[in-house]
């Protein structure tokens, strides 16, 4: 079940909102800043491996397009001039380098099938690609993890290398109305309405699935929140604002570090 905004009149008056536009150029040309600065805070965090690995934003006039990284290009290295705008048809319309054939198989089925997604990002991090092996949903024993709780989905019929529509429009049909699925024995997905929380969902997804694993390996039993308490604790933290001012943080520190190198 997808958690919607709050009513404005419970959020602070001053909560930074994401921002409004006078066109549709100016409008693409911060999507594709934002979407540059989030490929180097996946480098950052170690979420490469090897060409895995792709982040997407739905294009602000062509809504049938997005923008999404090269295929051979270190997250690391990205600049906006490297992104590649591509239709649902695979072809690159913009740019001179490859489309990772995989990336368009599942994120052009993830935009087509939830128009309300903007953004969607998948790679093979550590942690989510050992979890995904569990083939199990992530429990809601912090409170981190509660935004995720019946918010996500497993999607647990791996097939091989992700090559086809199909697939990807299997994966789409898997994640529904939720903000994340595990891909069994794959790795994880996130959507967001924004990049900036389509991003943060990742993060706090994978170090999510890490604390997981750290508490299963202590043998001890889970100690599980309330369903009750869960369902309040997502109401509170994992709803689509919540994901994107939550993401700011990271987004000034990226800034500050190489701002200048990706925004060319």
């Amino acid at each position: 079940m997808a958690v919607a905004n709050p009513p404005a009149e419970m959020l602070p008056s001053n909560i930074p909102l994401p921002p409004t536009f006078d066109s549709v150029t100016e409008e693409r040309q911060y999507l594709k800043t934002k979407l540059a600065g989030a490929f180097r805070i996946f480098g950052a965090f170690g979420f490469s491996e090897g060409v895995a690995g792709h982040i997407t934003v739905r294009d602000p006039e062509l809504k049938d397009h997005f923008w999404v990284n090269p295929f051979g290009v270190s997250f690391n290295q990205i600049k906006v001039s490297d992104l590649l705008l591509v239709n649902h048809t695979g072809e690159v319309v913009e740019g001179d380098l490859p489309v990772n054939r995989a990336a368009f198989a599942i994120h052009s089925e993830v935009h087509a099938a939830h128009p309300n997604v903007n953004a969607a990002a998948h790679s093979h991090s550590l942690y989510g690609k050992t979890f995904s092996a569990l083939g199990i949903e992530l429990a809601p024993i912090t409170q981190d993890a509660c935004a995720f709780y019946e918010d996500h989905s497993v999607f647990a019929d791996y097939t091989g290398i992700v090559n086809e529509l199909e697939e990807g429009r299997r994966i789409a049909e898997a994640l529904g109305d939720g903000k994340a699925a595990i891909l069994q024995n794959h790795g994880l997905i996130t959507v967001g309405d924004t990049i900036d929380a389509a991003v943060w969902w990742f993060v706090t997804l994978e170090r999510s699935c890490q604390a997981q694993l750290m508490a299963m390996q202590t043998g001890h039993e889970l100690q599980q929140i309330r369903h009750d308490v869960a369902m309040k604790t997502r109401a509170e933290l994992g709803f689509p604002l919540a994901g994107y001012f939550q993401f700011q943080p990271m987004w000034q520190d990226i800034q500050r570090k190489c701002g200048a190198e990706f925004s060319q």
